[in-house]
């Protein structure tokens, strides 16, 4: 007979979950994990900061639908420099598997090297936290982690190991790899509420649709939108549920959202929390009818109730929705709502049009997204990751997301710092396409060097920083409340030199005609890239401080 040690163990069950590409960053509790995985074939990509190895697990799981993102981190400032990876999974419902590290299990609380009380940490960000501490039972707990992991909402699990019981052999016939299942069953609402739902529709003059972020997660989009071509009703998309509704849709609306919730007397939330992106459901006027759409209960009715919930899988509900509709013979057009929406998309178009052409120095952020825009149409399938907070603002309303998946950011926790870690997973799971990252000033800062790492692995990964020399989303408010916002201002820094210093490519621009050259001798390169533009910033200031 043959023997394995635990780390073996836990890469055959990754294996069995068809997971083929795991995040680290090199420590020595967990060692085992990447030689079981390596003689498996699965890709072991290292980075430079555990919050990276988990935010690129994340957008693994983003970009792989029905499959499950996996990081590997030692144990003590391993897994605390990981929380914040695990939070922001948390909040954005990614299926992810974090592998801890921990000293030796016979030396359970004695104080062994970096020895703490990790599943303390992270159980409020997990759907499920453990540790398992007999080998013969690793590949069973990596399938109950897992399961937890993918199941309703998904989000995600953490699983403990500790070295010894990591390498600590067992006989191959003396273990069995469970079935590992990385999609969850499709649930489907109750008939009743849909046909309820169906009679409020008919009831509506004015409604509209927010297709939010599960439903990427029930891999709703073909559904929804036969429902929104079949019925004409306007739609809007946040979180990631942008891309969800093609930007050539007669019904897809991304400028006149204020203006249809004042007006609106039905609105269909398919997997859109009422969150602070919602104002907690207060932008809903009161008299307005609510169709909640999402994949749990508990989801159904927060911060305003919900006139109708359906709650199951989305994709199953719009076919349900279709599907009664067809049978009792309703027919629903709102295409004259929609057409009035649309002149007011027109309008606000028109008048941000001048920003757009500017040709002001430093450079008008608005005319640098509209630069970035028309050379992203050049590509083939761009993947777009948004890294900050006013140019990403800015990004959001001027570049276009095709598909579902093309436009990645943190979700709402907000997290600064995913840009290159969301990039390696998309470039990893999108050979031969491009990626794109657009960064704030503030935001290169935090994991910039995982350029290191995309030059390590070859992979051309190009970032657009829009340079402000500031962290300018706390500048303005700051400068309002008190006065002055010394503390936010940064240096107009040349982190192009700081790209090249790392092996990659570098561009510095000034002047809005520079940008584009700049764009495609980045591209073009094959290396990873750094676009560095100057843009305007925001206020006035004297040289010193914003007065």
């Amino acid at each position: 007979m043959s023997s394995i040690n635990g780390g073996q163990l836990a890469a055959r069950a990754l294996k069995a979950a068809g997971v083929d590409c795991v995040f680290t960053l090199c420590g020595g509790h967990v060692m085992p994990i990447y030689i079981g995985c390596q003689e498996l074939g699965i890709r072991v990509v290292d980075v430079r900061h555990e919050q990276a190895a988990v935010h690129a697990a994340d957008s693994w799981a983003r970009c792989n639908p029905g499959n499950i993102g996996v990081a590997i981190v030692t144990a003590g400032p391993g897994v605390t420099d990981g929380v914040t990876g695990i939070a922001n999974a948390w909040r954005a419902n990614s299926p992810i598997l974090v592998f801890g590290g921990q000293g030796p299990f016979e030396q359970l609380r004695r104080g062994s090297l970096q020895e703490m009380d990790h599943i303390g940490v992270v159980r409020p960000i997990t759907k499920y936290a453990d540790a398992v501490y007999q080998t013969p039972r690793i590949a069973e707990y990596v399938e109950l982690a897992i399961r937890h992991a993918v199941s309703g909402v998904p989000g995600p699990a953490y699983l403990e190991i500790p070295m010894d019981v990591l390498m600590q052999k067992v006989e191959e016939e003396e273990v069995q790899i469970p079935r590992i299942r990385t999609e969850s069953p499709r649930i489907s609402p109750d008939r009743d509420h849909v046909r309820e739902a169906i009679e409020v529709l008919q009831a509506s003059e004015r409604p509209m649709l927010m297709a939010g972020t599960s439903v990427k997660w029930s891999n709703a989009a073909p559904t929804m939108n036969r429902f929104i071509s079949e019925t004409h009703i306007p739609s809007f998309t946040n979180g990631m549920g942008r891309g969800s509704v093609p930007p050539d849709s007669p019904e897809f609306l991304n400028r006149s959202r204020r203006d249809a919730l004042k007006q609106i007397d039905c609105i269909v939330l398919a997997g859109t929390l009422l969150d602070f992106r919602m104002r907690f459901g207060q932008t809903i006027p009161a008299d307005a009818k609510i169709i909640q759409l999402d994949m749990d209960a508990t989801l159904i009715g927060q911060n305003r109730q919900a006139d109708v919930p359906l709650v199951g899988n989305l994709g199953c509900a719009f076919e349900m929705l279709l599907e009664e509709m067809k049978n009792g013979g309703v027919q629903l057009d709102y295409s004259g709502w929609r057409d009035s929406l649309r002149e007011i998309e027109v309008a606000a178009e028109a008048k941000v049009q001048a920003q757009l052409d500017s040709d002001e120095v430093p450079i008008d952020p608005q005319r640098m997204c509209r630069e970035v825009r028309d050379w992203l149409e050049t590509l083939d399938d761009p993947v777009v990751i948004g890294d900050g907070g006013d140019i990403v603002a800015t990004a959001a309303k001027i570049l276009p997301v095709r598909r579902e998946g093309a436009w990645m950011d943190p979700g709402p926790l907000g997290t600064l710092g995913v840009g290159m870690p969301f990039a390696l997973a998309a470039q990893i799971a999108n050979p031969g396409k491009p990626v794109v990252i657009v960064y704030g000033d503030g935001a290169f800062g935090l994991n910039g060097f995982e350029y290191d790492t995309a030059v390590r692995f070859g992979l051309p990964i190009v970032g657009i920083v829009g340079n402000d020399g500031a962290w300018g989303q706390m500048m303005r408010p700051q400068k309002g409340l008190y006065g002055t916002a010394e503390n936010t201002l940064l240096n107009f820094s040349r982190y192009d030199k700081v790209v090249e210093a790392l092996g990659g490519h570098g561009e510095f621009v000034e002047n809005p005609d520079e940008l584009r050259p700049a764009l495609e001798r980045a591209i073009a390169s094959g290396k990873p890239a750094l676009v560095n533009v100057i843009i305007r910033r925001d206020g006035e200031y004297d040289g010193g401080i914003y007065v």
